[in-house]
């Protein structure tokens, strides 16, 4: 999905698990972005309208990285990445593993892979655990791919070599899949590089996030784009 904008830069946005571009809430913050520049939105292999199958944030680095060679090919000169839950453990993955964007904005993601701690999160092992659970996600619109064999490096084994691309983390305090205290790990792995907006009330990714917030953090990508841009320049 692509929500066109005469500037030079472009949102490239990734969902949540189990979610899809065309889902309400993912929209909205679509069209919220689409007030401060232009967007390029992607269903995440194994989710709504894409092929393939999913890896739970694994090989879709490679989903983030093709999206972002359409925004480019489409104009825009500055890319930023925003993820939300598992989205933003991708951004991060991405940013660290491959050709960085010019910043990154991670919303309510994982620190960690097999997190537990919260009934929400025991709710999304039993859908990627079990028969019947993953019959459950073939339901809900998601494909899956085999289970781990080898899992890929965390979010957290890789947050710090994002430096010295701009990266803001963004959590919720009332956040029902993952405690804060995954936010403050990245950002402490990162050695003070981040910026950490803990958000008071707020519960888990797309559904939570106010246009006051996006607007926030759009701003704040909008701002640190351009200062990266200029130092790399």
């Amino acid at each position: 999905m692509h929500y066109a904008h005469e500037g030079d830069l472009a949102f490239v946005v990734g969902h949540g698990f189990t979610n899809n571009v065309r889902r309400p809430h993912v929209a909205r913050v679509l069209a919220m972005l689409a007030e401060h520049g232009g967007v390029v939105a992607l269903d995440f292999r194994g989710h709504g309208a894409s092929g393939g199958r999913s890896t739970v944030g694994g090989d879709e680095v490679h989903d983030v990285a093709a999206a972002v060679q359409i925004a480019r090919d489409l104009g825009y000169t500055r890319i930023v990445t925003v993820g939300f839950s598992m989205g933003a453990s991708i951004v991060i993955r991405h940013a660290a593993l491959m050709e960085p964007p010019d910043a990154v904005a991670a919303v309510s993601g994982p620190a960690r892979w097999w997190s537990r701690e919260t009934k929400s999160m025991r709710r999304v092992h039993w859908l990627l655990e079990q028969p019947h659970g993953r019959l459950a996600a073939r339901a809900l619109g998601v494909r899956l791919g085999a289970p781990w064999v080898k899992p890929p490096e965390s979010p957290l084994e890789v947050v710090h070599r994002i430096t010295p691309t701009p990266l803001l983390i963004v959590h919720g305090e009332e956040d029902h899949y993952f405690a804060p205290a995954h936010a403050t790990s990245l950002h402490r792995a990162t050695n003070g590089h981040a910026e950490l907006w803990l958000e008071p009330g707020m519960r888990h990714a797309e559904t939570a996030v106010t246009p006051e917030l996006v607007d926030r953090m759009a701003a704040w990508l909008v701002a640190n784009s351009l200062a990266s841009k200029k130092e790399v320049t």
